[in-house]
Order: structure tokens, then sequence, then C-alpha cells
């Protein structure tokens, strides 16, 4: 068979001019989308534009996977409660894991469905897999929950989980990007489904979530996500430095080695997700919890809080001594979080998430840092009392201000950088008491 000279000649070419696909709609109507969801399986479903200012910071990201973006399809998926609700966090997992799939399963049914009628789409994941060279910084190509709450999908509680007004938080989330517009599109909710009960925070182990608001992003991912990202890396560090299988032993006990083996065969384990579970808003969920409150705490709250399990925390954090003093029955085990910083950015990036208001509560210092070298930077970080403040540029005057060479700075961090050789050689500069360096040290254990 001779081969086409010219793509005009190729048979695919010619079959496809003979019959061109559908026209492209030139706006998709909302109405039949909506249908489309559902019948594909989702539980709601919501459109935003692209263009929305609330997503702005999303924008560069989700165009650089998506070129020519128009709108967003926000997809709801439910999870059966009772499975998350269980003591025996393997049934909570498994409905996880299987609902995952599921939403993957109906985002992909769409866009093909969506491909079928000229309109170019994209499902990233719901969760897993993301962008991980891009670790420890955004590895996600869209966040689900901002583009849910502007499509009306629901409100943030205050356990940091998108709660819808029927289902409550018992969902997953997951975005499609599309390149065409939609004739109408959702907007936020008038009120938040949040009923501030606070049992999410009485049964968070680790004292991530605050009665006043605040979140402690390290306290729950050091924890929750042991077997995900952050505690992965410990373990293998634990077993690249140990010389000897006892060795070994002394620092991973058996139930944590067949638990993380269990992790990398079927899938990471959440070790809690209590906020999730005991939560009550939501239409379809709330009603048990207002016939009987008490009901709800023996039977859904009380099991939770009184289960016998290890927490793991970070050393020296307000986890630590959260867990010590709150659920003394629980076994604390220390463990690193993994999340090495990269780069200056990185660092900076990662200050508030690793931030301890306990350890800063009786701190009141002004650090001005300077970074030269493989990155040019100047922060002034003020640390006031549990509170931190970080802001481009030097202002005021420092009570410790640090010159470093970004390079140094980042392997110091990393723990492959001796911070007295560092200064011997002048990379690292200080001009205050080194003692206020320490304190800064202690308000973001890694």
């Amino acid at each position: 068979m001779t081969r086409p000279t010219r793509l005009d000649d190729h048979p695919t070419v010619r079959a496809a001019r003979a019959a061109p696909a559908a026209r492209p709609p030139a706006v998709l109507d909302a109405a039949e989308l909506r249908e489309l969801c559902l019948a594909a399986g989702a539980d709601d479903v919501g459109f935003v534009e692209i263009g929305r200012p609330a997503l702005a910071d999303q924008l560069a990201d989700i165009t650089a996977a998506f070129p020519h973006p128009k709108a967003l399809i926000s997809l709801v998926c439910r999870t059966n409660r009772e499975a998350v609700r269980s003591p025996a966090r393997s049934v909570g997992n498994l409905e996880f894991h299987q609902t995952y799939d599921r939403t993957n399963e109906i985002a992909r049914d769409i866009v093909i469905a969506l491909e079928r009628r000229g309109v170019r789409a994209l499902n990233p994941s719901v969760g897993f897999p993301m962008e991980m060279a891009q670790w420890p910084g955004k590895i996600w190509v869209v966040s689900h929950k901002p583009v849910a709450v502007e499509a009306g999908m629901g409100r943030m509680g205050i356990h940091r989980n998108v709660i819808h007004p029927r289902f409550g938080n018992f969902l997953l989330l997951a975005t499609l990007v599309i390149d065409t517009p939609v004739s109408g599109y959702g907007r936020p909710l008038d009120y938040n489904p949040c009923l501030e009960c606070k049992l999410c925070v009485a049964a968070c182990p680790t004292g991530a979530i605050s009665k006043t608001g605040e979140f402690d992003f390290s306290a729950c991912a050091s924890h929750n996500y042991r077997e995900f990202l952050t505690g992965f890396g410990d373990w293998v560090e634990n077993v690249a430095s140990s010389s000897t299988p006892r060795e070994y032993r002394e620092k991973v006990s058996d139930p944590e080695t067949v638990s993380m083996w269990q992790s990398l065969s079927f899938g990471p384990q959440y070790k809690a997700a209590y906020c999730v579970s005991v939560c009550p808003a939501g239409e379809d969920v709330i009603g048990p919890y207002l016939a009987d409150r008490r009901a709800h705490l023996d039977d859904v709250v009380k099991p939770l809080q009184d289960k016998v399990e290890t927490v793991y925390v970070v050393r020296g954090s307000d986890a630590e001594v959260y867990v010590a003093k709150r659920f003394p029955h629980k076994r604390v085990q220390r463990a690193g979080m993994g999340l090495r910083p990269s780069s200056v950015d990185s660092f900076v990036q990662g200050m508030p998430l690793l931030f301890q208001r306990g350890a800063a509560a009786r701190l009141d210092a002004r650090y001005h840092l300077v970074f030269t070298g493989s990155e040019t930077r100047s922060l002034t970080v003020v640390i006031r009392r549990g509170t931190l403040e970080i802001t481009e540029g030097l202002h005021g005057r420092p009570d410790l201000r640090l010159d470093a060479d970004a390079t140094t700075w980042v392997r110091y961090l990393g723990g492959r950088a001796s911070l007295p050789v560092a200064l011997a050689r002048r990379k690292l500069r200080l001009a205050g008491s080194p003692r206020l360096l320490q304190a800064f040290a202690r308000c973001f254990p890694t």
C-alpha cells in the first residue's frame, strides 16, 4: 500500500472532512448540562465562570493544564455516612476510596459525553495522582473546595470541609474544566450549613481545629495523613537509617509496618477524619441529632474520643501537648512531617501552615530575614503572642536580623547543613540574640 504523501490524501483526513464532527455549541444550556451530569451519577452539580474573582488565584494553574478554559463544573458525590462514622477506620477508608474511584469515573464519563458534543473538557483527579514534581508546593491542578463554594454546592465549615446544604460533609468533590461558556452559573450560598456545634473540635485527636476558628495544618497532616505524603518520607528515613532489622523494629512497631504495607498495597489510609464523622450538618443528616443530641454524642462522638490508638505528632508541636492533656489514653508517637522546603519561596509559603500558636504564645519578636544568592528576598516576620504576620520588605526595628545565603538556608532547614558551620563560614549571619532564632525554630517544627 502506498503511503499518502500529503496530509489531505490520508484516509482518516478524507473521512473526517466527508463527515465533519458536529459544530460545538457557542454556549452550553445550564439545565441540559445539569441533567447530563446527574444522569452520569453525580448527586449534585454547579457551574462557575472561569473569570470569577474568588478563583483568580487558580487561573494560572488551570490554564497551564488546559488552555482556553471558559467554565468550571463542580460535581458532588455522596459518601455513606455510617461507614465514615465507624471507629473501624478500615471501613471508613474503604468508603472513601470507593467513592474516589466512583467520582473519577463519573467525571470521566461526563467528559466523554461533552467531547461527543464537540466540547473540549478536562477532568483533573479528585485526589491523587497529583503533580508531585512541585512538592512541597501546590501539587493539585484545581482546588475543588473553593470551586464548590462558588458554584453554590456548600460552604466551608469550621473543620475546613465543604458542607452541602442537604448531604452535609459526607461527600467528595470533583471539578471539570471546559472550553465553552454555560448559560447560567451558580452563586455561593447566602448562609452556612455549619452549625458551629464544635463537635469536630471535640473529636479531633490532635487539636488541629480550634474553637475560635484557627486551623493547625501541621497537626492534621502529621496524623491523619500519616500514610500519605508527610509520613511516608518519615517511614522511608526510618528504614534507610536502620542498620539492622532490630534497629528498625525499635523505631517502627509491627502494626505500623503492616499498616504502611496496607496503604502501599490498597491505597493510603486516613488515620482519623473524625471531623467529618461527627458533623451533624445537612438536611439529610441533621434529623437524628436534633431528635436526640445525647444519643449522637454517645453513638458517634464518644467512640472516637475513647478509641485507644496511636496519634502521630511532630516533636515539640502544640499537638504533642494537646494529645497528652486531652486524650491521655491515646499513645503519642513522634513523627517527622517530611515538609522540607525546596526553596525560600516554599519556606515562606509553608510558614503559616507549620506555625504553632501554643509554642509562640509567650513570644513577642520582630524578625528581619534577608536572603541572597540563588534567591533574593527580604521579609519581616512578626510573632506576637501566638499570632504570625509576614510582610515583604524590611519594616520597623528588628529584634533579630538573619542574613542568609538562600541555598544554605534551604539546606539547613532540610537537615543537610550545620548551623554552626554555616555561621562560621558566614553563610548565615545573625544580628541579635541567637535565642530568638531558637524561639523562631520552635514555632515551626517539622
